[in-house]
C-alpha cells in the first residue's frame, strides 16, 4: 500500500486493529466494510460495526444500502439507516455502496439523493458481490446526480489500468479495486520511465 501510494487499504474488519497497527505513521488510511455484502443488517448492528472499527483506528467505512429496503420504498428508512452511521462516527470518511447492478435508473438517482441528504461523503457503485460491477454509464450517472454534493467511488470489476482510466474519466473520483497493484505496475511500465 505505501510503496504503490494507495489512499486506503481495506480488510475485514477482525483484522482492523492488526492493519491500523501495521501501518501506524504511513500516509496510508485503513477502511472497512460495514453491513457486508448485503446491507440488510439492523440499523444497530451497522453503528455498532462502524464504532467499534472507528475506536479502533480506522478512518474509512464503506457501508452497504440496504437495497431490499429502497426497492421495498422505504427511502426515509434508507436514510435514516445510513445518517445513523454517519452521525455515530464523526470524523470518519463515508461512502455508501448502492449494488447499481440491481437498481434502475430512477432507483440509482433517489439512492444517491438519500446518500447525499444523510451526510455521507461518497456514492459507491458496487460491492463486487453483486450483479455487474462499475460501469461508465453508472460512474456518469452517479456523478451528475451528485453534482459535487458527494464523491463518486467506482469498485466492482476494475481490473485494468485502461478500465480504471476510463471511469476516472467518466467522472469516478475513487477507484476500489482488488488488482490495485497490478493496475499500478501496469501503470508504472507506460508511465514512468526506469
Amino acid at each position: 500500500a505505501v510503496q504503490y501510494g494507495f489512499t486506503v487499504v481495506f480488510v475485514p474488519p477482525c483484522y482492523a486493529a492488526e492493519a491500523v497497527k501495521a501501518l501506524a505513521g504511513r500516509p496510508v488510511r485503513i477502511g472497512i466494510p460495514v453491513g457486508f455484502p448485503h446491507g440488510m443488517q439492523t440499523t444497530g448492528a451497522k453503528v455498532g460495526e462502524a464504532v467499534e472499527a472507528v475506536g479502533l483506528g480506522v478512518t474509512v467505512l464503506d457501508m452497504v444500502m440496504n437495497v431490499s429496503l429502497l426497492k421495498s420504498g422505504d427511502a426515509a428508512l434508507v436514510r435514516n439507516d445510513i445518517a445513523a452511521v454517519v452521525q455515530a462516527t464523526p470524523g470518519a470518511e463515508h461512502k455508501v455502496i448502492l449494488e447499481t447492478g440491481y437498481l434502475t435508473r430512477e432507483e440509482k438517482l433517489l439512492a444517491c439523493r438519500l446518500v447525499i441528504e444523510a451526510g455521507a461523503d461518497y456514492v459507491k457503485t458496487s460491492t463486487g458481490f453483486g450483479p455487474g460491477g462499475a460501469t461508465i454509464e453508472d460512474v456518469r450517472l452517479l456523478a451528475q446526480a451528485a453534482a459535487g454534493r458527494a464523491k463518486v467511488k467506482a469498485s466492482g470489476g476494475i481490473r485494468t489500468l485502461a478500465a480504471a482510466q476510463a471511469l476516472l474519466t467518466a467522472g469516478a473520483d475513487r477507484i476500489g479495486t482488488s488488482a490495485g497493484v497490478a493496475i499500478m505496475k501496469e501503470w508504472r511500465a507506460a508511465f514512468v520511465s526506469s
